[in-house]
């Protein structure tokens, strides 16, 4: 990051990005706590995930404030309020990605509290939690190095988790049509199997948003082969 004239905004801008990261890393805490409580159908985990969302917002809320005075008293320009209304999108994306994670350990509870059947292919869902998880990870190291490479890495994974995502569908509508007694469990982990892909678009978006910082262009809905063109 470009050094300012004022040592007090460089300050700010690594005070806000901090708390960023810290958000960040609560959040995959999160996924990949809910995914351990749905794998091990661990009421204790899912509380835990559940607990851990008034930290996520409360974080959300001050950095949010912390942006407002940083706007207000630096007036920034340029590449400077790029960052800090990059760093507004990628809190509401991290907080959104919260909410898919308690989504998740709300749903273990109420699959344990119904007492629905275990043999269904919830551990599957590991290799979708590994994917997204890996990619909010990647998302938040793109943004605290403001990597482009890495971000534009990023957006071709992505497509890797909507592929786990198709295939455990398939395996789900299988299980029900050969046992319909497990249709109401099954269509409960395929609320679960949406909510870690909408991790990974999160994360996703987060890489688009560092693009954004970097370069100056909103790759928003735009095709990979065109981002690959404005980030050389």
């Amino acid at each position: 990051m470009e050094k300012h004239i004022s040592s007090q905004f460089d300050a700010d801008l690594t005070s806000v990005s901090s708390r960023v990261l810290e958000l960040g890393g609560l959040v995959e805490s999160q996924t990949r706590h809910a995914v351990y409580a749905l794998a091990q159908f661990n009421s204790e985990v899912a509380n835990q995930v559940i607990a851990t969302e008034k930290q996520v917002n409360t974080l959300e809320v001050e950095i949010d404030a912390e942006l407002a005075s940083i706007i207000a008293r630096r007036q920034p320009t340029a590449r400077d309020l790029r960052l800090l209304m990059a760093i507004s999108k990628i809190t509401g994306n991290l907080e959104r990605a919260g909410d898919e994670a308690e989504r998740i350990a709300r749903m273990v509870k109420q699959i344990l509290e119904q007492g629905s059947p275990r043999n269904l292919p919830s551990s599957e869902l590991r290799i979708a939690s590994d994917l997204a998880s890996g990619l909010m990870r990647k998302a938040l190291d793109a943004f605290a190095r403001l990597d482009v490479n890495t971000a534009l890495s990023i957006l071709k994974e992505d497509d890797l988790i909507d592929a786990e995502f198709n295939g455990f569908v398939r395996k789900l509508v299988t299980y029900m049509m050969e046992d319909p007694r497990t249709i109401s469990a099954s269509l409960d982990l395929l609320f679960v199997a949406k909510a870690i892909e909408r991790i990974g678009d999160h994360a996703k978006n987060i890489a688009e948003f560092v693009i954004y910082v970097v370069k100056g262009s909103d790759v928003r809905h735009t095709a990979l082969t065109e981002i690959e063109k404005a980030v050389q």
